[in-house]
């Protein structure tokens, strides 16, 4: 090991290193296949979902490739003119003539006069080959010719398919963008250089680019796909947990050059110092990561893979690739403020985080009592949340299909642009449709086509897409037909609120059997690298409490800020693995700094040292990555927005009062108990 770290830290050697990766790059960018990525993020549900196997089913029914837009007029609220009537209707028979079904797309008017309805069914293929497209034709069409003050909004099936892909449309541009430019800034900031920050950012985004090509060539070999949500988490975890690395390394090895002259010693001894904390921390997250291969969802599942793989290659870079840059470069990179050796008999730093260190040693009991009270108290916000968004709810700035949907609640029935399936045998299907209206919620149950011996029965449901009251319609139409006497008892219920109920259920049971692998692992390499079994159990409460702490003040916003009626499916599960993996960073590399000084000082004032140490560093570390994740509210899509929000503040609490006073407080409680069984060096003379 020693041996590589000479060659990575050394004068010409460096120069072959960065000349070789150089290289390796440029290969695996032109040998590597480009990544295929969805544009519309998919759930995958697993087999056993009634949805999944209803969908797989109704390939086999002549309308398999089929889907459908659902066009609106409204004039803002006032009742339609006879006008409007008129060409709405004239619309609709326009729109006929793009529809596979010609005589379905005329149109049906409100009850209270106010909304005009088309439905235009179309060849899926064609419709989602460009759905962005489809969804303007339809609306060209659809807008020709009206009188002035009506409308016509595009929504069902294709009109939230187009909003969604719309949402992500060059999402991976925007993001690296921002986030390009949040790293930019806050390198300057924290270097006060206006040079050092390129070679980090240099190699942090390299690093970035190569796991996006590497993730894309094993999505097909390793089973998952890749879409643009999970493309956009992929760049700005490697980005903020790259330059993470990259700040404690750089922070070391500027360190190490205020005691020798020789650079090429000083990035060595960085390298040995920094370098297990920085794998140790960077191993923590990828095998939190790889936990998502148990979960259900396909999604999930890759999201964890292609993460994972994100965070191994910017650990690589961060261990090999900038320590040679850093030592091509030389000392004077760090211009204006080029460290000079200094009188190495200095003891301990006088700054601020020494005095805080020495502060927090004076009163740890009160300390502790008024952070864990604090903490305590954010946690509280979680009262009345809820998990789960209605289809509606999915997305930020009110877009077309949304505003469509809102038209149909008011004057039709809420559920007419979702769509449930009921896939019956084919001789039972008369009584699975009175089965189904005789269900509460359910406004119409139609028999349709046949395949396989199944009946194709589409039914509407009279609650809003995606909400609870339509889960609830759905779970109790399921209990029913289950419970039907013969034939009937084999029926399925599937379609597109039916899936929205079982990602959900699969979410959870992800989530139930995820987040305790997750606390698990993290106690395992806490345990292995301190050497104690008390220190991953006060370490993990500490974690556990910024996690809880972060959901409570996140809810309080998303209800009362941001007007976000519940936490998406998948927030808490992914903010749960990054809170938790990421505060377990900034713990390593505090303690493991504090171990190092423990041995010649004893644990008391090792901890003041690794804080006045590590302090700056951290923090600048917490508030870059806190910024990075806060970059994923670019994008107009709740989920994103929330687990942008939930890791910016769950870091920022973390980094400024858990690790900076919560922790030392605990540790000067405990004092050498922290590190049982084994004992500092200082300790045993």
């Amino acid at each position: 090991m020693l041996a590589i770290t000479r060659f990575i830290t050394g004068k010409r050697t460096a120069w072959a290193v960065l000349l070789g990766t150089v290289i390796a790059v440029g290969v695996l960018f032109a040998v590597l296949p480009a990544n295929e990525s969805a544009d519309f993020p998919t759930a995958g549900l697993p087999e056993s979902s009634q949805a999944a196997q209803v969908t797989e089913l109704l390939a086999e029914f002549p309308s398999a490739d089929q889907t459908a837009a659902i066009v609106v007029w409204s004039r803002d609220g006032a009742a339609l003119t006879e006008a409007d009537q008129n060409a709405i209707t004239v619309a609709a028979d326009q729109l006929g003539a793009m529809s596979i079904a010609p005589k379905a797309t005329t149109p049906r008017f409100s009850d209270d006069g106010r909304a005009g309805l088309s439905v235009v069914p179309l060849e899926s293929a064609s419709a989602t080959a460009d759905i962005a497209k489809t969804a303007t034709d339809i609306r060209s069409t659809a807008s020709n010719a009206l009188p002035v003050g009506l409308t016509a909004f595009v929504t069902g099936p294709v009109g939230f398919q187009a909003d969604i892909t719309n949402a992500f449309a060059g999402a991976d541009f925007r993001l690296l963008l921002v986030t390009v430019i949040v790293v930019a800034v806050l390198l300057i900031v924290t270097y006060r250089s206006p040079v050092l920050w390129i070679v980090p950012l240099a190699v942090v985004g390299l690093a970035d680019g190569l796991a996006g090509k590497v993730a894309g060539a094993l999505a097909e070999p390793l089973g998952f796909t890749l879409d643009a949500s999970i493309s956009g988490i992929l760049s700005v975890l490697v980005f903020g947990a790259g330059t993470n690395y990259a700040l404690l390394l750089v922070a070391r090895y500027r360190e190490e050059l205020l005691h020798t002259e020789n650079r090429t010693a000083a990035m060595r001894t960085a390298v040995t110092s920094a370098g297990p904390a920085i794998a140790a921390s960077g191993g923590t997250v990828a095998l939190s990561l790889l936990t998502l291969v148990f979960a259900e969802l396909a999604g999930n599942r890759a999201l964890g893979i292609a993460c994972a793989i994100g965070v191994l290659i910017a650990i690589g870079f961060a261990l090999v690739v900038l320590p040679a840059a850093l030592v091509v470069c030389g000392r004077g990179l760090f211009w204006p403020f080029i460290p000079r050796v200094q009188d190495q008999a200095a003891s301990v730093r006088t700054g601020f985080w020494t005095r805080l260190g020495r502060g927090v040693s004076k009163h740890p009991a009160t300390i502790t009592v008024v952070s864990v009270v604090a903490i305590g108290s954010l946690a509280f916000g979680l009262n009345g949340a809820a998990v789960g968004l209605s289809q509606a709810d999915q997305l930020l700035g009110n877009p077309e299909s949304v505003r469509a949907q809102e038209i149909v609640d008011a004057s039709f029935s809420a559920g007419l642009t979702s769509q449930t399936v009921v896939l019956a045998p084919e001789t039972a299907s008369a009584d699975a449709v009175a089965v189904a209206l005789a269900a509460r919620g359910v406004s119409s149950a139609v028999a349709g086509e046949n395949a396989d011996g199944r009946t194709r029965i589409d039914v509407t449901l009279d609650s809003e897409p995606g909400s609870d009251t339509t889960f609830a319609t759905i779970a109790a139409l399921r209990t029913d037909l289950a419970d039907a006497p013969g034939a009937v008892s084999q029926s399925l219920v599937g379609g597109s609120d039916a899936t929205a109920l079982d990602t959900k259920i699969s979410a959870e049971r992800d989530q139930d059997l995820i987040l305790p692998l997750i606390l698990g692992i993290v106690f395992l390499i806490l345990a292995l690298l301190l050497r104690s079994l008390v220190a991953p159990v006060l370490l993990i409460a500490t974690v556990l409490g910024t996690f809880f702490a972060s959901l409570g003040a996140s809810n309080l916003i998303f209800q009362n800020l941001l007007g976000f009626a519940a936490f998406d499916t998948n927030v808490v599960l992914f903010s749960f693995l990054f809170l938790v993996a990421l505060g377990v960073d900034y713990n390593i590399f505090l303690t493991t700094r504090a171990r190092e000084e423990a041995r010649r000082h004893g644990t008391r004032e090792g901890m003041v040292r690794a804080l006045s140490s590590t302090g700056a560093v951290i923090t600048s570390a917490g508030i870059l990555i806190a910024a990075v994740f806060a970059v994923l509210g670019v994008l107009p899509v709740v989920a994103l927005t929330q687990i942008g929000v939930i890791v910016c503040i769950g870091v920022l609490l973390d980094t400024l009062v858990v690790r900076t006073v919560l922790v030392p407080a605990l540790v000067f409680l405990v004092d050498d108990r922290f590190w049982w069984p084994s004992r500092p060096v200082a300790a045993r003379r």
